[in-house]
């Protein structure tokens, strides 16, 4: 696996650590806000967390209106009678990454990301319910008891530095991977978030149809085809399948498709206008190209690849286990770039191969690597007063790794400053169909994504054969006012 690989080139790890395990019923005396601020230990615990889950997360997303809407699902959930005593607070992450997790003690989270693929309030309760769930039957504090760690339920995976070869979907896409969970208790927060949504007055429903749209987006980021489960904040042990159709028997239980209510008008008000994808401040990547007008750079990559963005790398995963890594790094303007290449960064250097470069009028070094069984091209690039690195990785019998290392190299360029100017985020826009609008029509609305009837689909939840109609709200992806 490239990743493994690219952490053994090079040093360091970002981690939070925590621990999950099975149960079997709500617990009567849930860890809640007010339990844990009575508690001086969780309190620290929570304290020390929070922070972390905001770095971690890009920090949180302030607006007003997407907040307020938010706000008022969570509170349905919490006037549940069954759980009269439980406190939450509530944060939307500023991340595109698709995820929703809690930690004991009542503190929820929910990412953007996760707020563009829903369609309705609906969802959203199902969401949060299925966490609120987690923390309702204590399950990371059962384990926590077993296991006598002071640490709080909930567990981030390494990002593309870390060393868990168990987590290379997480580490190649610089996805963050939290509160997993065992088989049982998912099944089980499934069973209690669907209870409780209909208690609420959504519909039932609602938590079958974000798993679907789940499993959509998990195809659809695959680089083999395969269902990416590693990007799935519910997946764990049970497949998708299963869990949409236990999902989907459990709501049966509780009335006929239609029960309920789902929100949708004042889900759609919440979310339009919010920031899709990546920041400013991470850069932009568009279709196979990374762009960072702040920095004024950008590089591309082969196709096949899949480019995702972290505060902590950009970072993409290719055909035949291939991985590329793009960061920046401070060095004096005298340090020549073959010494810093030299300097014992990187593991496994083949001295001989450091040879200088001129990549489109900027400074430059390359060289080759290796390390267990891996090979690695390494570029340094001196740009605008810093100094990027193009890290490409390749199993050692690869013959692709000249190929796509050298793509990726002559592809970095720095961008004009009209280049830059024009570059602005992609933002969540609500339209309405009007008549002759199609599908297709509404799809070439969007702006800055690729294969855009896809991603149409995709974000609307709407199956191979679906249709618009007159006066039907729908979200589009647009970098427009």
């Amino acid at each position: 696996m490239p990743v493994v690989a690219l952490a053994l080139l090079l040093a360091g790890c970002q981690a939070l650590t925590g621990v999950t395990d099975d149960a079997f019923r709500p617990s009567t005396n849930p860890v809640t806000v007010d339990t844990v601020t009575r508690n001086d230990r969780m309190a620290a615990l929570a304290r020390e967390q929070h922070p972390r889950i905001l770095a971690t997360y890009g920090g949180e997303y302030s607006d007003a209106k997407l907040e307020r809407m938010v706000a008022r699902v969570v509170g349905s959930l919490t006037l549940d009678p069954e759980n009269p005593n439980q406190t939450y607070q509530i944060t939307i992450l500023n991340s595109p990454a698709i995820n929703a997790f809690a930690l004991p003690g009542g503190y929820l989270y929910v990412t953007r990301g996760l707020l563009a693929l829903a369609n309705d309030s609906a969802e959203i309760a199902a969401v949060l319910a299925h966490e609120m769930a987690h923390v309702t039957a204590n399950h990371g504090i059962q384990r926590q008891q077993k296991e006598a760690e002071e640490v709080l339920a909930t567990q981030v995976v390494n990002d593309v530095l870390g060393k868990d070869p168990a987590a290379r979907v997480a580490l190649v896409r610089g996805k963050l991977r939290l509160a997993q969970f065992s088989r049982n208790q998912e099944l089980e927060a499934d069973a209690i978030g669907i209870r409780a949504i209909a208690r609420a007055g959504y519909d039932p429903f609602a938590a079958a149809r974000f798993l679907q749209a789940m499993d959509a987006y998990s195809a659809s980021r695959s680089v083999t085809g395969q269902t990416d489960e590693g990007l799935d904040f519910l997946s764990s042990h049970p497949s998708a399948p299963q869990r949409i159709e236990l999902a989907q028997r459990h709501a049966r239980q509780i009335g006929a498709p239609g029960t309920g209510e789902r929100g949708r008008d004042a889900f759609l008000a919440g979310i339009d206008g919010m920031l899709f994808g990546d920041t400013p401040q991470e850069g932009y990547v568009r279709g196979r190209t990374f762009l960072h007008p702040q920095l004024g750079v950008s590089f591309s990559v082969p196709e096949g690849f899949v480019i995702d963005n972290s505060a902590a790398a950009v970072t993409a995963a290719g055909p035949g286990d291939m991985a590329i890594r793009f960061d920046g790094v401070s060095l004096d303007q005298r340090v020549p770039l073959s010494d810093y290449v030299r300097s014992g960064w990187v593991a496994g250097l083949d001295n001989a191969s450091v040879r200088p470069l001129t990549i489109n009028g900027n400074e430059a070094v390359s060289a080759r690597a290796r390390a267990d069984k891996w090979q690695f091209d390494v570029t340094v690039v001196r740009a605008n007063g810093q100094v990027y690195r193009l890290l490409t990785a390749a199993p050692a019998s690869s013959d692709a790794l000249e190929r796509v290392a050298g793509t990726v190299r002559t592809s970095f360029r720095t961008l004009t400053p009209g280049e830059r100017d024009a570059i602005k985020p992609l933002k969540i826009r609500i339209v309405t169909a009007r008549p002759g609008d199609t599908v297709a029509t509404l799809a070439a609305q969007m702006e800055g994504v690729e294969r855009k009837l896809d991603m149409f689909r995709l974000i609307n939840a709407l199956g191979a054969g679906a249709t618009v109609s007159a006066g039907q709200r729908v979200k589009i992806v647009t970098d427009k006012p």
